[in-house]
């Protein structure tokens, strides 16, 4: 089942036409998040982060756009299969028809659909997961990058690259030659007791499971946390690589080029989102 504007329709149903703007430009931005149990997993964030990415491409935000009203709009599509108490959530906030590169308004509709999970938390998979560099376009370093849009071509191009390849995901550089994430999420290296993160500064997607894991690190002392720039040659010097996103949480890489490697602090930090996840 897919909401369209509060209205419940089938998932083959045509319910866009060739005009959408979404699809004539990539006007549009996304959220996915899982809903476990009925409840919405760090919905205050992805909240935020929707408005907040809405407000800087200066769509117009309905007045009916509550934490409350978007809540709802998001359990009248949950799978009703009665073994199912677990769901991927993807809702697409797009500008509506009319204009060319100026719209003829900053209005928008949404579309919210879902699938079913598996698992109702986060499993680390420890399968071979390897991944190299996508070196044949780069990200820019401003705002926009950091902003889940539907604008996602490069990302497109480098997982092509990547099944071509062999390659499990590719991670992605900037103008600057660091690296900014993967694929399909953001990047995390470990060595020896620190973790980095690109900072948003490099063009690294907001991720809310990357926002989650940072508070989880700001809140200990196993860890030294530090959102900075990360070089490809520190790759083969890492302890653990892994990539996070709200589908799978964490994903540990296991091989890039000759280097392996181990995911003992990907388990521990794992076990620490699930539980954040939980009383969240």
């Amino acid at each position: 089942m897919v909401n369209f504007n509060g209205q419940i329709v089938d998932d083959q149903e045509l319910y866009l036409n060739s005009k959408n703007r979404g699809l004539l430009y990539g006007d549009a931005l996304f959220e996915t998040l899982r809903v476990v149990n009925g409840k919405v997993i760090f919905w205050e964030d992805h909240y935020l982060s929707l408005m907040s990415s809405m407000r800087i491409l200066r769509m117009e935000i309905p007045m009916s756009f509550t934490m409350e009203f978007l809540e709802e709009q998001i359990l009248m599509v949950l799978p009703t299969a009665v073994d199912t108490t677990s769901a991927l959530i993807r809702i697409t906030v797009y500008r509506n028809n009319g204009g060319s590169y100026e719209p003829e308004s900053n209005e928008v509709s949404y579309i919210i659909d879902s699938d079913i999970l598996a698992n109702p938390y986060y499993i680390l998979n420890e399968d071979s997961y390897e991944v190299e560099l996508f070196k044949d376009y780069s990200l820019s370093k401003n705002m926009l990058s950091n902003l889940k849009t539907t604008n996602r071509i490069l990302n497109v191009v480098g997982s092509v690259y990547a099944k071509e390849n062999g390659y499990n995901n590719c991670l992605l550089l900037n103008e600057s030659k660091s690296i900014v994430g993967a694929l399909n999420g953001n990047f995390f290296l470990v060595k020896d007791k620190v973790i980095k993160t690109p900072p948003a500064e490099d063009g690294c997607i907001k991720g809310i499971v990357r926002k989650k894991i940072l508070d989880i690190l700001n809140k200990i002392d196993t860890y030294e946390c530090q959102e900075i720039s990360v070089s490809p040659f520190e790759l083969q010097q890492a302890d653990e690589l892994f990539i996070t996103n709200s589908v799978v949480g964490i994903q540990p890489i296991t091989k890039y080029r000759k280097k392996t490697y181990e995911n003992k602090v990907a388990k521990d930090i794992l076990g620490k989102l699930n539980a954040a996840a939980r009383f969240n």
